[in-house]
């Protein structure tokens, strides 16, 4: 048992792989760390305690990859969907604590596998992206990051929706998530879920994160980009779907 992070030294070895694995994601994918290590993590924590430990996480991986994007993003996406989330984030948090944990883990889950599977049809929210709309299109985003912290998949469907060059639609999502960090920790602390067990957790599964990241990095190669997503979104809707049906019951372990 480690008892600065209250969990036993299985718990931080399973963890701690799925954070590297997580991190491989958003370096190789350039989205989608949250949602991987939250469809896996909640096996172990209930999402309510994750999504301080996933902001910690995504802060680094933010910091890893946001060289760049402040003069290549479109500054106008960026600003009418941020503006939304400041809205959608409290009606994440608030639903979130509300539910049962069983409850929130299922509907957790289940936002994981709906996200994927738009994104895996090519989902074009263009209602959404539209510039008058983004406002809307930032309150479902910070919904998404208050209730299972997979926001930066919400935002990824509605970014990739804009008719920009692929550099540009990258460096707007990568920005859009920086800024949505810092409204998240606001209100991790106004919620009082970010203490310094979750901080410290946060910690401890940076350091795989970052190994994640930069390998993902060097894994890049832009010439077969088109076969990345879709074998990540493969992969988190297997997990999700594992872990959907953990928590449901639905498994039935044998001896």
């Amino acid at each position: 048992m480690i008892d600065a992070l209250s969990l036993t030294f299985n718990q931080v070895g399973f963890l701690a792989t799925v954070a590297f694995f997580a991190g491989l994601v958003r370096g190789f994918a350039g989205f989608g760390m949250a949602a991987f290590f939250m469809s896996l993590s909640v096996i172990i924590l209930p999402p309510i305690t994750l999504i301080p430990v996933c902001w910690v996480m995504d802060a680094v991986a933010s910091a890893i990859l946001v060289r760049g994007s402040l003069y290549e993003a479109d500054r106008s996406v960026v600003v009418g969907m941020v503006s939304g989330v400041v809205f959608g984030l409290p009606i994440g948090f608030t639903l979130t604590g509300w539910l049962p944990v069983d409850d929130s883990r299922l509907a957790a889950l289940f936002l994981i596998i709906t996200l994927a599977v738009l994104q895996l049809a090519q989902f074009k929210a263009s209602f959404l992206s539209s510039k008058p709309r983004l406002f809307g299109s930032g309150i479902l985003v910070g919904f998404a990051a208050g209730i299972a912290s997979v926001g930066g998949m919400v935002a990824a469907l509605c970014v990739v929706s804009q008719d920009r060059p692929a550099r540009v639609i990258r460096a707007t999502l990568i920005l859009s998530l920086v800024l949505i960090s810092c409204l998240l920790l606001l209100w991790l602390v106004t919620f009082g879920m970010m203490d310094w067990l979750a901080l410290k957790r946060g910690v401890v599964l940076s350091l795989p994160v970052a190994a994640g990241v930069f390998l993902g990095k060097l894994l890049f190669r832009p010439s077969v980009e088109k076969y990345y997503k879709p074998f990540c979104l493969v992969l988190l809707m297997v997990l999700a779907t594992a872990s959907l049906l953990h928590t449901s019951g639905l498994f039935v372990e044998t001896n």
